[in-house]
């Protein structure tokens, strides 16, 4: 409740008039020193107010008295770094796999441009390291489908796989169980075959490996050891594509899943694939 201002007996101050609880309020006003600072950030505020980007308006924004724009600064910085990159990654263009990795400093641009580069564009399916993901092959893992080879890494990341492209990898596994190739108890005959492969216990065997003989193993192998010229896995190991189930066997046999990866061509020019190929080749998979 307001009440007369007054000296305060105990501090010698003198209150504002403002009492709460029996409590007054003593006037101590801010330093000058502080008032001075503040109005002097206000004015300077006004001035940055007028000179740089601010506020809204109906048909666009205001753009300041010296026209500073963030996105043209961003731009000039990324240009002036594709500048200075622009001589490495032309030697890299320039230069076999084998000339790249004979000079330290080179080789490590181009891991460095490759990683970048995978983690923006290839991780989201090979997973981070190239680990691998359901369906999406483990480049670190050595289990190649079309080889692991820096000519091999190149030419896929060039024109991709079934994208449609003459030159991209083609591979095709037939409809077994669909287009009645095999009969549902000889797909399962095939099944305890390809886990017996698989490192896995299974018993009757003999019959899933003649019928594998006979309408497998031109892709994948008598024993299953794949088949690169064709992109057909290796069934005889512990990396699968797939997943390494009974469902997920019957279930590739009867109805494969046929996976496509992107041309990058169209997107990365030949040094920056050059790059990813070095760094996919490096991830410890590379042969």
């Amino acid at each position: 409740m307001p009440t007369k201002i007054e000296k305060d007996s105990v501090t010698g101050q003198m209150t504002t008039g403002h009492v709460w609880d029996g409590l007054q309020e003593l006037n101590r006003p801010l330093p000058k020193w502080w008032v001075y600072i503040f109005y002097a950030t206000i004015a300077w505020a006004l001035v940055w107010f007028v000179l740089y980007p601010s506020w809204p308006g109906p048909t666009g924004y205001y753009h300041g008295v010296l026209g500073y724009s963030q996105r043209t600064a961003v731009d000039q910085d990324v240009a002036a770094v594709l500048k200075q990159r622009a001589g490495y990654m032309d030697r890299i263009k320039a230069l076999s796999f084998d000339d790249i990795r004979k000079d330290p400093q080179l080789q490590a641009i181009a891991l460095t441009a490759g990683r970048i580069t995978f983690a923006n564009n290839c991780q989201p399916c090979h997973g981070a390291g190239g680990g691998g993901n359901p369906g999406y092959p483990a480049l670190a893992a050595g289990s190649w489908l079309w080889g692991g080879k820096l000519d091999d890494i190149q030419q896929t990341i060039t024109f991709g796989i079934r994208g449609g492209l003459d030159d991209a990898r083609q591979s095709q596994m037939p409809k077994f169980g669909v287009e009645g190739i095999l009969k549902p108890a000889e797909i399962e005959q095939v099944a305890d075959y390809v886990m017996s492969l698989y490192g896995k216990n299974t018993d009757n065997t003999a019959a899933g490996q003649k019928l594998f003989a006979d309408n497998c193993a031109t892709c994948h192998g008598d024993r299953g050891e794949g088949n690169r010229e064709v992109g057909a896995p290796r069934l005889a190991g512990r990396v699968h594509l797939k997943g390494d189930s009974r469902e997920a066997v019957v279930s590739q046999i009867t109805t494969p899943q046929m996976g496509v990866m992107p041309n990058w061509n169209t997107r990365f020019d030949s040094a920056m694939i050059k790059s990813l190929a070095l760094y996919v080749h490096s991830l410890g998979g590379g042969e």
